[in-house]
């Protein structure tokens, strides 16, 4: 039987066991801080945020690790030495549950995605919502 997709993020933590659900919190959290205009939301099964409708970073916890998804590998060459000792998959980073978070690791990756979409992004998001409603009201 198929696991039921959770509604939210605090849906998603609460599905957790209990002792993962401060991890994920504590991630939650950081990537929070870090970039505070994402939007939060559910994709792919798992916590996510969007920045500027781009995907920015997800997370979800596992039977051993904790993973963060973030959608693009480009950040893994300038965090190189900050990235040793873990697990690192095509645009992922695994972390055990048997160390604690990486507040300052998570925070700059979460803050290097967001450079790189703003960087892709020529203006934004709201600049874009305003023009639009201007054409939209002289037509």
């Amino acid at each position: 039987m198929k696991k039921s997709v959770p509604k939210s993020v605090d849906e998603y933590i609460a599905a957790q066991p209990e002792a993962v659900r401060p991890k994920l919190e504590q991630v939650r959290a950081v990537i929070r801080r870090a970039v505070p205009e994402a939007v939060e939301g559910i994709g792919y099964r798992m916590p996510g945020y969007k920045l500027h409708g781009k995907p920015l970073l997800y997370f979800a916890g596992f039977r051993e690790h904790y993973s963060l998804f973030a959608a693009s590998g480009t950040f893994f060459a300038a965090l190189e030495d900050e990235l040793r000792g873990y697990e690192l998959r095509k645009g992922t980073v695994h972390f055990p549950f048997t160390k604690p978070v990486p507040v300052k690791l998570i925070s700059r990756i979460a803050k290097l995605r967001a450079a790189g979409i703003a960087s892709a992004t020529k203006e934004p998001l709201l600049g874009r919502e305003k023009q639009r409603r201007k054409s939209a009201s002289r037509r």
